[in-house]
């Protein structure tokens, strides 16, 4: 279960929503080392519901998943029925949702997240582009988290602009505030100075590409520290970048971190680094700027929709480790910079993307589809499915 589907169901909850949640999760040694994996947690005044990804792990069947899914959420349904469907990811669990609602009546929500709209059916397989485009045309409302990140999936699949509904991340700001005593721009420990990575350590992130210019800054800052916190595809390439350089005693490896920890990983830190290719919207970032941090962040989409460079953030070109490194030798060298960057961050944070007003927003949308008939004007391949390189390695999508 994600983190943002976990909030999610708390604010529903707090609306007076009757929830249930179905999550799928790996529970395979690959996926926990990904994903961190496992079965889902309890939630508060929810009824959650684990499977196993089975066919996920056996080969890349995300058919088998899909299917695991309808058949569990028809039992439920039999038992104690739905009045909506919300399927927080595009695909697999976007596809099921349809299906559910054509066999259920019932209408459907489906959110594109981050995977599912910058790497499925693109440059991927014909299966898997003909499933994401039915979900992107035929859901009854499709929730992005920004307008950079519509503009990429509608290049991709040539999907109608007014098919989206814009709902920005969220972040806990009763969870994730200033550490005690905080006071803009200054150092958490003035002794080292402390740069933070937080997330999936992908190489698609923009990890390797921090660990590069990072390389160029600590043989002239021996106090400067870089604190790597997640897991991921790429942990290994990161301790093996990690283990052999000469700064190796500069950066911490924190492997991975309950949720209910996180904000104190956040409060060793001085300054947030997230040089990413490409967001859904960043969670990590506003949970930084919730925080206190300065972000310094790549210019990439489901970035510039809430990063401003020079203004609540600094920006730098995805893959550009020269241009990486100056601006952090540009935050690290400016105690006012920082301080102003910090301050208006956090004013937006608490202003703009505070979890009651985003679950408001998402909460309107259920009440305007609620009793509506759903779209089952899509049909769906019944031939085998196309060989594709995610079911190689599905742990990538």
């Amino acid at each position: 279960m994600s983190v943002y589907a976990q909030n999610l169901l708390g604010e529903l909850v707090a609306l007076g929503h009757d929830v249930t949640m179905v999550s799928q999760y790996r529970g395979d040694a690959l996926g926990r080392g990904v994903y961190g994996g496992g079965p889902p947690p309890p939630v508060p005044g929810v009824r959650v519901v684990g499977l196993e990804a089975l066919g996920e792990q056996s080969g890349g069947r995300f058919e088998d998943d899909i299917q695991a899914i309808v058949d569990t959420v028809r039992q439920l349904h039999q038992a104690r029925p739905f009045d909506l469907i919300h399927a927080q990811y595009g695909y697999p669990p976007g596809l099921a949702a349809l299906r559910l609602s054509r066999e259920l009546g019932v209408p459907n929500v489906v959110s594109i997240q981050g995977g599912d709209g910058h790497w499925v059916g693109v440059d991927c397989c014909g299966t898997h582009q003909r499933a994401i485009r039915a979900v992107l045309d035929h859901a009854g409302a499709v929730l992005i988290g920004c307008q950079s990140f519509a503009d990429e999936v509608m290049g991709h699949h040539g999907t109608a602009p007014a098919r989206f509904t814009l709902v920005p991340g969220a972040v806990d700001v009763g969870r994730f505030r200033p550490r005690a005593g905080w006071q803009a721009g200054q150092w958490a420990n003035p002794a080292h100075p402390t740069l933070l990575y937080h997330g999936r350590v992908d190489r698609r992130k923009g990890v390797l590409d921090l660990l590069d210019a990072f390389a160029r800054l600590a043989p002239a800052r021996p106090a400067l520290r870089l604190l790597i916190s997640g897991i991921g595809p790429d942990l290994d390439e990161v301790r093996r970048r990690v283990a052999a350089a000469p700064w190796c005693e500069q950066v911490e490896l924190a492997g991975y971190v309950e949720y209910a920890d996180v904000p104190q990983v956040y409060h060793r830190a001085d300054v947030f680094v997230s040089p990413t290719y490409a967001e859904g919207f960043s969670n990590t970032i506003l949970e930084a700027m919730a925080s206190g941090l300065p972000c310094v962040a790549a210019e990439a989409v489901g970035v510039v929709d809430c990063l401003r460079d020079g203004d609540n953030g600094l920006l730098m070109p995805p893959g550009d480790v020269p241009a990486l490194t100056a601006a952090l030798v540009r935050v690290l060298d400016d105690e006012a910079l920082r301080a102003r960057l910090a301050q208006t961050a956090l004013h937006e944070a608490r202003t703009t993307y505070a979890w009651p007003l985003i679950g408001r927003q998402i909460d309107g949308v259920y009440r305007r589809l609620a009793s509506t008939a759903p779209d089952v004007a899509w049909t769906e391949d019944s031939g085998p499915p196309d060989p594709c390189r995610y079911r190689e390695a599905p742990h990538l999508l």
